[in-house]
């Protein structure tokens, strides 16, 4: 490392992991439900399982995302981080915060939970992916501001950096977007519409912005591409996103009570929003075309490539196919829905995140890169996570279009829990996918206790700076 103090990011990194592995596991199990309604009934019924489902994903992304800004920015603004004692503490505030989260929703009804935690007071509990109690969301907006008062003050002293100021406004927009959690109108339509300014606005917004710095760190990394190049591409993307994505959150006010016109300008700007994801792609492997050094880190080259690829297919063209508000018409509220947000949300957050970690993690411990045969390992998890996650996405998609058919479109229209029982060939695909994509995620953390000495491509970073 550069700088002794990017040594905080590790803990934000084991933490995220060890959520992902969770998340994924409680997603085996609302996967299971789906065919086997009574499977760990009642110990974990399937509101809770997804309520951790989802919320781990949400967490483990956040703390991947500190963990990266944490080691970036010290090295973009070329000065240690203003406070790693600061950052320590506020790690173990968030990681507390997050397990007695879990905790309560695993052992206390959330309705009980709700009136522990002063729900009553403040009410803000009981809306998709934002089930936190109150007290939870207080105390994440208190580890938001910690978070970005010490980063904000390494940026003010050191460097600016196209890449480091991206980064930062990007983190500044999530902290301030997440306040409207906070907003909870009596009236059904105002509160979902102010809902999406959380959940869109994030995923579809501030959060493409943290994914494209975080992209193009690494490609200056491993590529050696001019600074100036790398540049010019993120300030293209991060124009074209915003661009897209605010208007964009249109397509979700097709059918909630906003007014009519937001059929039209959801549709043009959705439409729009593959752009961004596209031109990132192009991005990341223009740059490795035009790399002037081949670096020992192969792995996280090939994340790097991946994520851009993947972020295309998943938030780009699955977000288009039920974008357009006469198709979603049809579509919204059935498989295809988490078939896009399945793929989008792996291709574009999940794999930056462990692209990031591919390139940290060995120069955390104090090499350039990790071993020939622990990349091996790791390149196989790349590709079994991949694959499976594409086929839980076409799983998800085939189960969607027969949906839609049988529920929405035939002569006689079948009930809801009808149609489900005609999709549980699917829903057992997907999950023996999930079971697959497990196992790939287990190859990629193995892969950085395997093989770490001994190979050709080992190389201390002590002995690299003395080559």
């Amino acid at each position: 490392m550069k700088y002794q103090s990017q040594a905080v990011a590790k803990p934000y990194f084991v933490a995220a992991i060890a959520l992902f592995v969770a998340q994924v596991l409680f997603g085996l199990i609302m996967g299971i439900q789906y065919v086997v309604g009574d499977f760990l009934f009642p110990a974990i019924p399937f509101n809770v399982a997804r309520m951790v489902h989802t919320n781990a994903l949400i967490v483990w992304l956040l703390m991947g995302f500190m963990g990266a800004a944490y080691y970036l920015v010290p090295e973009e603004a070329e000065r240690e981080l203003h406070s790693p004692k600061l950052a320590i503490a506020t790690f173990w505030v968030f990681l507390v915060a997050a397990a007695l989260t879990v905790l309560g929703y695993l052992l206390v009804p959330y309705a009980k939970l709700a009136e522990m935690t002063g729900n009553d007071v403040l009410p803000t509990m009981g809306r998709e992916f934002l089930e936190q109690p109150t007290i939870t969301k207080i105390g994440i907006v208190l580890v938001a501001l910690s978070f970005l008062y010490n980063l904000s003050m390494t940026f003010l002293k050191g460097r600016k950096t196209a890449i480091s100021s991206v980064l930062l406004l990007g983190l500044w927009g999530l902290a301030i977007f997440f306040l409207f959690s906070f907003v909870n109108p009596d009236n059904l339509v105002r509160d979902k519409f102010y809902w999406w300014w959380v959940v869109h606005l994030w995923v579809e917004g501030v959060w493409e912005l943290i994914m494209g710095a975080i992209l193009a760190f690494v490609l200056i990394k491993v590529t050696g591409v001019d600074r100036e190049v790398i540049d010019k591409w993120l300030y293209v993307i991060i124009t074209l996103t915003l661009v897209t994505g605010i208007i964009g959150t249109g397509h979700h006010y097709y059918w909630i009570g906003t007014p009519g016109y937001w059929q039209v300008w959801g549709s043009v700007f959705s439409a729009l929003e593959p752009i961004p994801f596209f031109a990132m792609t192009l991005f990341a492997f223009n740059m490795v075309n035009r790399r002037r050094r081949n670096h020992p880190n192969r792995a996280a080259t090939l994340w790097a490539l991946g994520t851009g690829v993947m972020a295309f297919l998943g938030a780009g063209v699955w977000g288009f196919l039920h974008t357009l508000s006469p198709v979603n018409y049809y579509t919204h509220g059935t498989q295809i829905t988490p078939s896009h947000g399945h793929l989008a949300f792996y291709g574009a957050y999940a794999m930056v995140v462990l692209t990031m970690i591919s390139y940290v993690w060995p120069k955390l411990n104090g090499r350039e890169a990790n071993g020939n045969r622990s990349q091996v390992l790791e390149m196989w998890g790349f590709w079994v996570m991949t694959i499976s996650m594409t086929f839980i996405a076409l799983f998800l998609t085939a189960a969607g279009i027969l949906q839609v058919w049988l529920q929405r479109m035939g002569a006689n229209p079948l009930p809801f829990m009808e149609v489900q029982e005609q999709l549980a060939l699917f829903y057992w695909l997907r999950v023996i996918a999930g079971v697959a994509f497990f196992a790939g995620l287990l190859a990629y953390i193995t892969s950085f206790f395997k093989g770490v000495e001994g190979s050709p491509e080992y190389r201390p970073l002590a002995q690299e700076a003395s080559a």
